[in-house]
């Protein structure tokens, strides 16, 4: 299969390609999407933030239709190789077509998602000969960092209530729902004293871990969580513990998979293996079936000069201990959907200082609240700081959905095939939209594999036949 810079889409993608794209680094992109409107004489938009709008009037025909928004981001991971000699500040990728047909990148991701939205959308404006309704293409910034391009659009950029998104994938596949967010950082100050009793490291590993939308509902062990809980019946049992420090996982989004807690004990190391032993033999058999790898074990390390005090010990662990984690609440209208969860993703201590990061996610907003009022709850209870940060809005599930209806049918007109509607725990821009007025949406894209990775490489027939549907779709929104 040719990568064939005649079809505009790919001569796009190609243009794209020699742009430095990544994340936080737009400016020039979003300059380049500018030029392209003047050249085409098209009405244009650049905010602050670099977030571009380009609008284009009906063709005939479609003048009385209802306008047609459709988006795309302009940025992209970057990941490279080992070994791989490549500045993603000012390097071109350097594309290459494998033997299976495969669009890919010289040891670099390759930047599909969501380059090819991007140059769908160009690809679509330039063409005059193409049926459209009044179009509003708007391609955002910094969506992998969180949506940050996203949530900084307003609202009268737009009049359009329905919208394709091209930050999807799998060609006969569409999103239904997505999950909202927030990120809630907890403080504990503590007080320390002077130590000279020995000093334990209680290491929790062996999990498999994994994205906190996609993989929450698993029943995976998180291990900020059990190192806690564990802590926290050992003190139960009698242990004397005295908190050194706990530092556990590596992103908030990301299940945990190895936490340790080093403290200071009075007990001796025999009688803190002989207490851990059952309440890890009881953990071990509720995550058989779900992290069978899950281990503990404690030994002794050097004697630490402070420790925290006991009341510090206790408020720390009762706080980590008692806030909510986990799948919450899963969705009675489809089947296998989570709508609610939280994460434990990371803690940390440095010096005097305990802080804990969440990641919360519902496609209903009330849901968000309620865990977020609870959080609250516990932390005036225990003397404890919470920051609520990056937050945008969920996109519930409508089950009619008129975009729906045209992509199912022009997916079978022109495939053959039917539409498989997926939702998902994880957050996407289609909620911020959602939230900026926009009613009816649908995702779409081309099939692509290993995407965030330098392994990431695009179907270059699937690339073809995705635009074939797309501007079907198009067409149809008379």
């Amino acid at each position: 299969m040719e990568f064939d810079l005649n079809k505009r889409y790919c001569y796009y993608f190609n243009e794209i390609a020699k742009i430095p794209h990544g994340s936080k680094n737009e400016k020039q992109i979003s300059d380049y999407i500018v030029s392209f409107a003047k050249s085409k004489g098209l009405r244009y938009l650049q905010d602050d933030f670099w977030n571009v709008v380009i609008y284009k009037e009906p063709s005939e025909g479609y003048e009385n239709s209802a306008p047609l928004l459709i988006q795309a981001h302009m940025d992209m991971v970057c990941e490279a190789n080992k070994g791989t000699d490549h500045d993603f500040e000012k390097d071109p990728l350097k594309l290459y077509v494998d033997e299976e047909g495969w669009l890919n990148a010289e040891g670099t991701t390759l930047g599909a998602d969501d380059g090819a939205g991007v140059a769908y959308i160009l690809a679509i404006l330039e063409d005059d000969a193409l049926p459209h309704p009044p179009l509003e293409c708007c391609f955002t910034v910094q969506e992998e960092l969180g949506l940050l391009g996203a949530v900084e659009l307003k609202s009268d950029y737009f009049t359009a209530k329905r919208m394709i998104s091209l930050d999807g994938g799998g060609e006969v596949t569409t999103c239904i729902s997505s999950a909202g967010g927030t990120r809630a950082t907890s403080t504990i100050e503590c007080l320390s004293e002077p130590n000279s009793d020995p000093t334990f490291d209680l290491a929790v590993g062996g999990l498999l871990g994994g994205h906190s939308g996609g993989e929450i509902h698993k029943e995976k062990g998180n291990a900020n969580v059990l190192a806690v809980r564990i802590f926290k019946e050992m003190m139960i049992a009698g242990a004397d513990l005295s908190l050194v420090s706990i530092n556990g996982g590596l992103k908030e989004n990301a299940i945990p998979r190895e936490c340790d807690i080093v403290f200071t004990s009075r007990t001796s190391s025999e009688k803190l293996n002989e207490i851990l032993r059952p309440i890890a033999d009881a953990i071990s058999t509720e995550l058989e079936f779900s992290d069978a790898g899950f281990k503990a074990e404690i030994t002794q390390v050097e004697t630490s000069p402070v420790k925290f005090s006991n009341a510090s010990t206790e408020r720390v662990i009762n706080y980590l201990y008692l806030i909510p984690n986990g799948f919450q609440h899963r969705s009675m209208a489809i089947e296998g959907l989570t709508v609610t969860s939280l994460n434990l993703g990371i803690v940390r201590t440095n010096g005097n200082t305990v802080v804990a990061t969440d990641s919360l996610r519902s496609a209903i907003a009330s849901g968000i609240t309620d865990l977020l009022n609870k959080m609250r709850t516990l932390a005036e209870v225990y003397n404890v700081t919470i920051k609520i940060t990056s937050a945008y809005p969920g996109w519930n599930y409508s089950p009619e959905s008129d975009l729906r209806d045209k992509l199912s049918v022009v997916l079978q007109n022109e495939l053959g095939v039917e539409l498989k509607c997926q939702a998902a725990h994880g957050g996407n821009e289609c909620g911020i939209f959602n939230s900026l007025g926009v009613e009816d949406i649908v995702t779409y894209g081309p099939i692509s594999e290993h995407i965030h990775t330098p392994d990431e490489r695009l179907n270059l027939e699937s690339f073809d036949r995705s635009y074939r549907v797309l501007t079907g779709l198009v067409k149809e929104c008379k």
